[in-house]
């Protein structure tokens, strides 16, 4: 299956589904194309008026779409694949966007051979900013990579990684937004706690947030460097520095990444 515009169907458009729907449309790809499945009438008249796509169900979305994006929570997806799993021909690529599911899992109930590609992407996919890690099954080719791929692509940046890689993915990427957001909150209160209104001190971090990372991705420069750059000796930021690791800032991220690792696997472990 070669890269172009193939009919892809969104099985189970929740928020990773929805972001995939919406950034395919933005790349353009044709509405005529795209397809997708909800639980929800309210939610499927919700994306039909968004985004102009057929909403169908499961086994018209498998009967007609050339690939396959499976985006429902892990704990539902084998009762989703109960009920189209045996439908599947074979030659139908499968995306897979289940956090935690190897494709082994998919594997076992979908007929032999089926080509299946692990999705790991997260929600700066909204602005076009996310990060997309791709893994192929035992089944799947380069052209079937090269394909999700470019479905990604306009999403933001894409990385081809070995699946046995993807649970350290959803736990660093996947979810990695989230510690973005809870860094900015607190320093956020911070500010407020040193005198500055909660829009200024809004402001002055988001937009630094903003600057650091693209100096880290512009750059070149490891990390190390950008900070030891800011940090004068018995300067402001040193003593903030040695605040954070007094804290233990850094043996709580090893720690809470560790988790969400963790918390992967399991999910894993219980879909079974």
């Amino acid at each position: 299956m070669a890269p172009g515009v193939h009919t892809v169907a969104v099985i189970g458009a929740g928020k990773i589904g929805e972001l995939m729907l919406s950034g395919l449309l933005r790349a353009g790809w044709p509405a005529d194309k795209l397809m997708a499945t909800t639980r929800r009438a309210a939610r499927a008249e919700e994306l039909a008026q968004r985004y102009g796509v057929r909403m169908v169900d499961n086994l018209t979305a498998v009967a007609e779409a050339e690939v396959l994006a499976v985006a429902v929570k892990p704990q539902d997806a084998g009762v989703l694949l109960e009920e189209i799993g045996a439908k599947v021909p074979p030659d139908k690529l499968v995306i897979s966007l289940c956090a935690g599911l190897p494709t082994g899992f998919f594997g076992r109930r979908l007929p032999e051979g089926t080509p299946v590609v692990r999705v790991m992407t997260n929600t700066p996919a909204l602005v076009d900013e996310a990060m997309t890690a791709i893994s192929a099954g035992p089944h799947a080719t380069a052209a079937h990579l090269a394909l999700a791929e470019e479905m990604f692509k306009p999403l933001g940046a894409t990385l081809r990684v070995p699946e046995s890689q993807q649970d350290a993915v959803t736990a660093l990427s996947g979810s990695g937004p989230a510690y973005f957001y809870l860094l900015v909150e607190a320093m956020i209160d911070a500010g407020i706690l040193l005198g500055l209104p909660r829009q200024v001190a809004h402001e002055l971090i988001v937009q630094t947030a903003i600057g650091s990372a693209v100096m880290l991705r512009d750059s070149g420069e490891h990390p190390v460097k950008l900070r030891e750059a800011v940090t004068s000796p018995a300067g402001t930021t040193i003593s903030a520095i040695r605040e954070l690791e007094n804290h233990g800032v850094r043996a709580a991220l090893l720690a809470a990444l560790e988790a969400a690792r963790d918390r992967a696997r399991q999910l894993a472990q219980q879909s079974e």
